[in-house]
């Protein structure tokens, strides 16, 4: 699907920051006037352009806070959120003092939202390797006692500012808490603490389960874990080693990071010289990797957004790190319900929803979007309530149910009121 822009990559970003109009995100309107002051392909230009109109809204929040409109402030300050988010997005080894002005911005602004939002919101401080990792959990507005709870995980280059919108949102509407955390490689993590992503992720989602199981507004029984985007490979890390999960969703599914990166890159005539990867010297592959940032708009953000998120010196490095983040080997020890999503025409992850399903050996889902739904784009972006109800539907069918013993659930970890069957016998949604 292309909106506006004839790039893939741009027309792709629009799109996603355009989608969260669905949740008060976004005016499809300010998009639209900020992408039309933006040249294809101009990196500076699309931060400019949309820093611009992040500042425009977030002062046209600040006055109607002032005004005594919190509704209209609210409004104005997701909104801007949303804008610094996107403005930042193409400027990772470019411009990363700017990069970080404008993630400040988003998180101020964020911050300024939810707290006059009609539902709880708590910043959390989630204790991780002597050193802590930042969060959020919100609540519906009504109601008390434990509830289910769904644990979002973000991708390469999200926040969880922006699961708010993905997620969050549709979660609450549900009766569902949700709790957002960003880890290493991610949001404030990589930019204000400077943590680089790492493979074994287990290792991170671990110490955010623990600290959820203790708040006595999560029903430890019906606990959830949602990946988004790159943010599919940690879950399921996290799956196949923790066993206090109810379910997992992946959104989308992604098998093996490195085969993903040849897809999308590298042609099959020019993979003989991944060879040299790991070469003290390795010139034709340096220039080779170079010559790819020219391929394309997406490509050349990968290459340069890669080595800062992954803390390595260069390309080729950020390359060869990749062969660490697989599943393989992996997958098959998950056992709670897994749902699977898969894009049509997902232009990263192409053919690795369908690897990882067919790699899981526990009771499974597959959920197909496509250019018919108006959601084939990756992470289903520009669909983001058809996506929501397509999830939380499944989860609402495959969690325990709230009357199941608490022994019960811990030790079976599989879908305890009668949904098994059901599950094996409909693998597709």
């Amino acid at each position: 699907m292309k909106l506006f822009f004839k790039d893939e990559s741009f027309s792709y970003e629009l799109l996603r920051t355009v989608g969260y109009s669905a949740y008060g995100g976004a005016d499809i309107g300010e998009c639209l006037e900020t992408a039309s002051r933006i040249t294809e392909g101009d990196f500076g230009g699309w931060y400019r352009a949309w820093k611009l109109t992040a500042d425009r809204v977030s002062a046209l929040g600040e006055r109607a806070l002032k005004e005594g409109h919190p509704v209209s402030a609210r409004d104005a300050f997701l909104r801007a959120a949303n804008y610094y988010r996107t403005s930042e997005f193409y400027l990772h080894g470019l411009d990363d003092a700017a990069a970080l002005e404008s993630s400040r911005l988003g998180r101020a602004n964020f911050e300024q939202a939810i707290a006059l939002m009609p539902h709880r919101s708590s910043m959390l401080t989630i204790p991780y390797e002597g050193t802590t990792l930042p969060g959020y959990l919100f609540q519906p507005a009504t109601g008390s006692g434990p509830r289910p709870t769904l644990i979002v995980c973000t991708g390469f280059d999200g926040t969880q500012e922006e699961l708010y919108m993905n997620v969050a949102m549709a979660a609450m509407e549900r009766g569902y808490n949700v709790l957002t955390f960003e880890g290493p490689g991610q949001g404030a993590v990589i930019r204000e603490q400077q943590l680089p992503f790492r493979h074994d992720w287990e290792r991170v989602i671990s110490p955010v389960i623990d600290y959820a199981l203790t708040r006595p507004e999560i029903d430890r029984r019906r606990l959830a874990l949602l990946g988004v985007s790159y943010g599919g490979y940690f879950t399921a890390r996290a799956a196949a080693f923790d066993r206090r999960l109810a379910a997992l969703v992946v959104v989308d599914g992604l098998y093996d990071l490195y085969d993903a990166a040849l897809t999308m890159l590298v042609p099959p005539s020019a993979r003989a010289l991944l060879a040299q990867l790991d070469a003290p010297q390795a010139p034709e592959l340096d220039a080779f990797i170079e010559r790819l940032k020219d391929v394309s708009t997406g490509a050349r953000w990968a290459l340069n957004h890669g080595p800062w998120a992954f803390g390595v010196a260069n390309a080729r490095e950020f390359v060869a790190r990749l062969r660490r983040y697989t599943l393989k080997g992996v997958a098959e020890h998950i056992q709670c319900p897994t749902l699977v999503c898969e894009a049509e025409h997902d232009q990263f992850f192409r053919g690795q929803p369908e690897q990882f399903f067919e790699a899981l050996a526990g009771p499974k889902t597959y959920a197909r979007f496509t250019a018919a739904d108006a959601a084939e784009e990756h992470c289903h972006v520009g669909a983001n309530r058809l996506m929501n109800q397509r999830v939380f539907d499944w989860l609402d069918d495959v969690l325990p149910h709230p009357s199941l013993p608490i022994e019960d659930a811990e030790t079976s970890r599989e879908p305890t009121h009668a949904r098994r069957a059901q599950l094996e016998e409909r693998p597709f949604l």
